[in-house]
């Protein structure tokens, strides 16, 4: 006999029975301990608990789900052998199409009866769509089923982000924890640059969160949680959309991952698969933002919530505006529901994982800021030129943005921009499409941070800022990830970069759709009795409020309307605003 434990005349079997069940006593000790702990710091403080109180239940619901499948996933299967019946399943669909129908036609009928604005951007969704549609490589083959899904599974998703609270509140810790991690950067760039460099100068404040990012990421793919998520991803919009394994992997796999890496997750199968898609991989890669550069657009100050709600929610409308231009003809190698399978990486600790991530990384902060001087310099130069021509017929002032904000303004009227707020969002659209995303990324923080610091709106008739429903919409519009078109662009290329840019811009539209108000918008009543300290935008939007339910009738004492009518507190309110910021009222 081999081995101390079957000398002493134990069989194979019973040694790896013992084993188990050491192992199965050290997880029970193990889980025991942890609950312990748990339950410890939700009594002592459940709000400082609350991240560990949302990762807990997430692995306890991943770990339920799991149970479940194994337990009842045959028995279900058996259940839902009756919808295999031709005739069922039509009439089945056709019911769930009506449902569907008849509940966004009496959504639209209820919802913008209080907000009709709201229906130029559900007009800018059909527009997109009949010019999309126009566009067909192969207009008979068009599966509508996979374009609808697609449009309703993001239009669902934005309902629980945008108007839910639980949703809206959920994204918003989400992303308020992000901030927090990504801080932890700070850390690192000011051991190497300096304090003083880390907080004043963008090279050395914002990139350095791409290798910090890029780091992390490479660690989640080495345990294997990215493939995880990205699969669980790809199996729902699958078998809801109807689309084939390898098209809807790189596609998912492009919300977490870069455009250049995404394809990578599909690398074997890349050979086999047809012209449709691979028009959907490119187009999932021109309409999501990569998860390395995420971080950087996060540091200009961008709201983290609407940027990772953007990169999710374009993820399906890629997959159903794709099959719109470019609807499959050809005869799949992948339709098999079970997936693919993704590899775990190839480093040997999770300390390779780390270098070769941060390492990886600094070829993308590379290209990014070559990029940044490149086009800053050009867009410099482009507009001095316009500038010294439009002097020549006496036009002052051209300049691109100029020209953007009239040529693209009409389209971002359509996603539901305020037509004051459309030149500046018009600019920005106009920026990102034609020269790059993080220069236009740079103006909207820019336009944020005036909001937020609460100057006037209007100064000497220029507009200083946006309002946050123009930010959120434009914030979607900016979603794709634009490539630097080095390589010749064949057919298939420019159908999958104008695709991409479409589906940034029906996602913008689904926000115009679903944006309410929040906060001090909704009651300013409330707002200036607890909040009247400096500016701020919030006090800007009240005062001018004020301002226009305030009206003075040859007395001393001004009369107000609305909601400020019959307000003991509504004189010394003017009073403050007043102090503030300037209004004929005011005299």
């Amino acid at each position: 006999m081999e081995g101390g434990n079957l000398e002493q005349g134990k069989t194979l079997e019973e040694v790896t029975q013992g084993h188990s069940l050491e192992d199965g006593l050290g997880h029970s000790s193990l889980w025991r301990t942890y609950a312990a702990y748990f339950l410890a710091a939700c009594i002592l403080n459940f709000q400082r608990a609350l991240a560990l109180f949302v990762i807990t239940c997430l692995v306890v619901f991943i770990l339920a789900c799991h149970f479940l499948k194994k337990l009842f996933a045959k028995k279900l299967i058996r259940g839902l052998k009756p919808l295999k019946n031709t005739r069922l399943r039509v009439w089945a669909k056709w019911v769930f199409m009506g449902a569907s129908v008849v509940g966004l036609i009496l959504w639209l009928a209820l919802d913008t009866a209080q907000r009709p604005e709201q229906l130029i951007s559900f007009a800018g969704i059909c527009m997109f769509i009949l010019i999309l549609f126009a566009c067909s490589k192969h207009h008979s083959a068009v599966c509508w089923r996979t374009v609808f899904w697609g449009l309703g599974l993001q239009f669902v998703f934005g309902i629980l982000v945008i108007r839910t609270e639980p949703g809206f509140n959920a994204f918003q810790w989400l992303g308020d924890q992000i901030q927090i991690f990504l801080a932890y950067t700070v850390e690192g760039s000011g051991f190497v640059f300096g304090d003083t460099l880390v907080q004043n100068v963008f090279a050395f404040q914002s990139l350095p969160i791409i290798i910090f990012f890029g780091c992390v990421m490479s660690i989640l793919y080495y345990l294997g949680l990215v493939q995880w998520v990205i699969q669980k991803i790809a199996w729902f919009l699958q078998i809801t959309m109807g689309t084939t394994a390898a098209e809807t992997l790189a596609v998912a796999g492009n919300i977490f991952v870069g455009m250049t890496e995404a394809p990578l997750l599909i690398r074997p199968y890349l050979a086999d698969m047809t012209m449709s898609e691979i028009h959907a991989v490119m187009t999932g890669g021109f309409a999501t933002i990569a998860g390395t550069v995420l971080g950087a657009f996060i540091s200009f100050g961008i709201d983290a919530s609407s940027l990772i709600s953007a990169s999710v929610m374009a993820a399906p409308c890629a997959l159903a505006l794709s099959k719109l231009v470019y609807p499959e003809v050809e005869e799949s190698k992948f339709k098999s529901k079970e997936g693919l399978k993704l590899p775990r990486g190839e480093e040997r600790n999770i300390l390779e994982a780390a270098s070769n991530g941060a390492t990886d990384a600094i070829g993308l902060v590379a290209n990014v800021a070559a990029n940044l001087i490149a086009f800053l310099a050009v867009l410099a130069f482009v507009n001095a030129t316009l500038s010294w021509l439009g002097e020549m017929v006496d036009i002052h002032g051209l300049s691109f943005q100029v020209i953007c904000s009239y040529v693209l303004r009409p389209m971002v009227f359509m996603m539901g921009v305020q037509w004051a707020d459309c030149p500046l969002v018009a600019e920005i659209v106009g920026i990102k499409f034609f020269i790059n995303e993080f220069v236009a990324y740079q103006q909207l923080s820019q336009y944020k941070n005036k909001r937020l610091s609460g100057v006037e709106e209007w100064i000497n008739g220029e507009k200083q800022w946006i309002s946050v429903k123009a930010e959120i919409i434009a914030t979607f519009s900016l979603s794709s990830m634009m490539p630097q078109r080095k390589s010749d662009l064949c057919k298939l290329v420019v159908r999958a970069l104008f695709t991409g840019a479409c589906v940034s811009f029906i996602s913008a539209c689904m926000a115009g759709i679903l944006y309410v108000p929040r906060g001090a918008e909704t009651d300013c009543v409330s707002f200036l009795n607890t909040n009247f300290n400096n500016r701020t935008y919030e006090t800007y939007v009240c005062c001018r409020e004020l301002f226009q339910s305030t009206w003075l009738n040859g007395t001393n004492t001004p009369s107000f309307s609305g909601p400020w009518q019959d307000k003991e507190s509504s004189l010394r309110h003017l009073a403050n605003c007043c102090d503030l910021y300037t209004s004929t009222v005011c005299a």
